[in-house]
């Protein structure tokens, strides 16, 4: 081959990655322009509807400040911390899924699957139930449970490094562990205190004030630049911990930095608003589908939660009939037969074990 003909063929090939990194951008950017739109749009119906339904024009001129008294405390004091925890919950159970996802390199590695709720889940039960705890201190029990369900897992996990399909498995058996103890905990109780844990664990934004959506803004406001931060070395650890290590990454406290991150952002969404289920399970194969790639898509993943979540809570207030669904059993109604589709498709490839 002539120098020419390397020449061209080296400018070609330079040209196609250009070409291939444009039409990538533009898609997130279409991606995600999209998922903010439905978002909101979403978020402004929420706020309008309800036992009185507000005009769109009126909701808008009351968020900046304007809209009568009534329209004023209709919407900031009863629906907007509801959506407001809504788009917290969302966004923090999907950026969390998203990185279980992508870290362990296994579909099925999300918080509600492998126990992380589950502890979350515990702990609340257990505080509301035996310490007759309420409120705040409730949903520090929760954080408290997740964390330490994600220690107790990863200890157990651990075999001179992490596998994705072990901690699965062994997050799975911890997960049953502790849904067994909710139940014997909950047959134990008296049966004012087993409704409300009941309502709590199904997963619900029903009464949620400015009292859980500030703390939840807050702890998002810190978690979200940590996690960006930790996941520059996401790439690098999706190919393996010797590949890693080879490009400069420290595979071991990247790891557990992005676990750490992961887990507090479902324990303050599940504080927040119970352990809702499967959005960190479904949000990030969704925005991988509509990218077309299989990165971990951190902003995409938590468009897609927020819209889950919000139309989930949508759904469940004003659709399904004169009383309100919690938001945690809407969800379960896509996630479920997702996850029976995605393990009879492991299977049928040869990977279901």
């Amino acid at each position: 081959m002539t120098t020419h003909a390397r020449t061209t063929t080296h400018t070609r090939a330079i040209g196609a990655i250009r070409h291939a990194r444009r039409t990538r951008r533009r898609r997130t950017l279409v991606v995600c322009a999209g998922l903010l739109t439905a978002a909101i749009a979403v978020f402004l119906l929420s706020l309008a509807t309800g036992d009185k339904s507000i005009p769109l024009p009126d909701v808008l001129a009351t968020l900046t400040g304007g809209g009568s008294r009534g329209d004023a405390f209709i919407i900031m004091e009863l629906r907007l911390p509801r959506a407001v925890t809504a788009v917290g919950v969302g966004a923090a159970f999907a950026v969390a899924g998203a990185v279980f996802q992508s870290l362990l390199r296994n579909p099925l590695a999300s918080p509600d699957v492998i126990g992380i709720s589950a502890g979350a889940s515990a702990a609340a039960v257990i505080s509301l139930v035996i310490w007759g705890l309420s409120g705040p201190a409730v949903s520090l029990a929760a954080l408290g449970g997740a964390l330490t369900a994600a220690v107790l897992i990863y200890a157990l996990a651990w075999r001179r490094g992490v596998t994705g399909y072990r901690l699965v498995l062994i997050g799975v058996g911890v997960a049953s562990a502790l849904t067994s103890t909710v139940s014997y905990v909950m047959t134990r109780s008296e049966t004012m205190v087993a409704q409300q844990a009941f309502v709590w664990l199904a997963g619900s934004l029903n009464g949620r004030s400015w009292d859980q959506a500030r703390p939840l803004l807050l702890a998002l406001a810190l978690l979200i630049p940590l996690t960006a931060l930790a996941a520059r070395a996401l790439p690098a650890l999706q190919l393996g911990d010797d590949t890693a290590r080879g490009l400069g990454a420290r595979a071991e406290p990247s790891r557990v930095a992005l676990l750490l991150c992961a887990v507090a952002l479902a324990g303050v969404a599940t504080a927040a608003a119970g352990p809702v289920g499967f959005v960190a399970f479904v949000s990030a194969p969704i925005a991988r589908g509509l990218l077309r790639r299989q990165d971990a898509a951190l902003l995409p993943a938590a468009l897609t939660g927020v819209l889950v979540v919000l139309l989930s809570d949508y759904i469940g207030q004003h659709l399904l009939g004169p009383h309100q669904i919690p938001v945690g059993v809407v969800t379960s109604v896509v996630g479920a037969p997702y996850l029976l589709w995605l393990l009879a498709t492991a299977n049928r490839v040869g990977r279901g074990g």
